[in-house]
């Protein structure tokens, strides 16, 4: 048997025994903490958030088929762990108010910026690439809502400290 038929062989056997790691999902769906909770969301702009944000940024990510395909199974967990790390709207009532705040103008700024939603994402996911239209009510829901919070808040409680 030739080296490349063994090495063959070996990559298969690796290939069918990944496929029984199976980390967590992301479907718990809970939003005791969502940001409908304290801001309010109108129905076209959780329609973006439903097409474009929350596989990553929520409690409750859409899977398709080929997220149950080691490696790529790793590799959109690992996505959607590192999107709630950074936002997770179901989770935005828990932040404190400068995170709130912050986070906010970060979602304009990435947006803006066509960091979001991520290339790798609206390759295959077509329709959560945002129009012009889709974009301009979120920023102006975005800047709505940090409004909300500036007239509600202290100047000084929009301001993320750094610790010494």
């Amino acid at each position: 048997m030739s080296m490349i038929k063994k090495i063959g062989i070996v990559v298969v056997i690796l290939f069918v025994v990944a496929q029984f790691y199976r980390p967590a999902k992301n479907e718990s769906g809970n939003k005791d903490k969502d940001i409908s909770t304290v801001y309010a969301v109108p129905d076209n702009v959780q329609q973006i958030l439903t097409k474009a944000c929350n596989d990553c940024h929520s409690n409750s990510t859409v899977y398709p088929w080929y997220a149950a395909v080691q490696p790529l199974t790793l590799w959109i967990n690992d996505h959607v762990n590192d999107g709630k790390r950074h936002l997770n709207f179901n989770e935005f009532a828990g932040y404190r108010i400068a995170k709130q705040y912050k986070k906010l103008e970060e979602c304009i700024e990435e947006v803006k910026e066509g960091e979001m939603p991520l290339e790798s994402y609206t390759f295959i996911h077509g329709n959560a690439k945002l129009t012009a239209e889709e974009k301009e009510a979120l920023f102006n829901w975005c800047n709505a809502v940090r409004d909300t919070i500036k007239a509600r808040y202290p100047a000084d409680s929009l301001v993320i400290r750094k610790k010494p």
